[in-house]
């Protein structure tokens, strides 16, 4: 049996750090409550401007920080429109599954929007430090909604090195609660 995961989720304290001009989260996560297409800036992100309906916008933007923002173990990662990835602090899993035997197991995982225009951003050595920190995580390398790629920290490989994988077939889309449950040992 395995012991369960641990995570937590932050909201940005009040007057650490500042959005600025960074704006690359209303382009690259997704947004229920917005109409918006994928890798796509938000139709009410104004450049130099921000958000045109800041006060009323959805609950979703309303609660959600980077973890950039939050300073959550981020102090040597540049701010996301000068790396091209965002961190998000919502955690998700994936299974993965032996071909020899069929055998499964459930890998927790830091998500990282990164901007397709820029697609080796996730090769930035702060970001691969920050996801060796984040001991028995790997991270999920997102470039929209169904393009991903895995990336496993030397220290989860046989072989000590990183380890890189596209060959994914994503299930379904991961709940918050599916994903508690799945790093609690509750598969969903």
């Amino acid at each position: 049996m395995t012991e369960p995961h641990t995570f937590r989720i932050q909201l940005a304290p009040i007057g650490l750090r500042r959005c600025g001009d960074c704006q690359l989260c209303c382009k690259l996560m997704p947004a229920k409550d917005v109409p918006k297409r994928e890798n796509q800036k938000c139709p009410h992100q104004r450049r130099g401007v921000g958000c045109m309906i800041y006060p009323r916008r959805p609950r979703g933007c309303e609660t959600w920080s980077c973890r950039w923002l939050t300073g959550d173990d981020t102090d040597d990662l540049r701010r996301p429109d000068r790396s091209h990835y965002v961190i998000d602090p919502v955690p998700d899993h994936v299974t993965a599954r032996d071909n020899a035997t069929g055998a499964e197991q459930i890998i927790p995982v830091i998500q990282v929007w990164c901007d397709p225009d820029y697609r080796e951003a996730h090769r930035d050595p702060a970001l691969r430090r920050f996801i060796e920190r984040q001991a028995g995580w790997a991270a999920l390398i997102r470039f929209g909604y169904r393009d991903a790629l895995l990336i496993v920290p030397p220290a989860m490989m046989h072989d000590g090195r990183w380890g890189e994988t596209t060959a994914m077939q994503p299930d379904r889309e991961h709940s918050l609660l599916d994903t508690i449950a799945a790093l609690s040992g509750d598969p969903p």
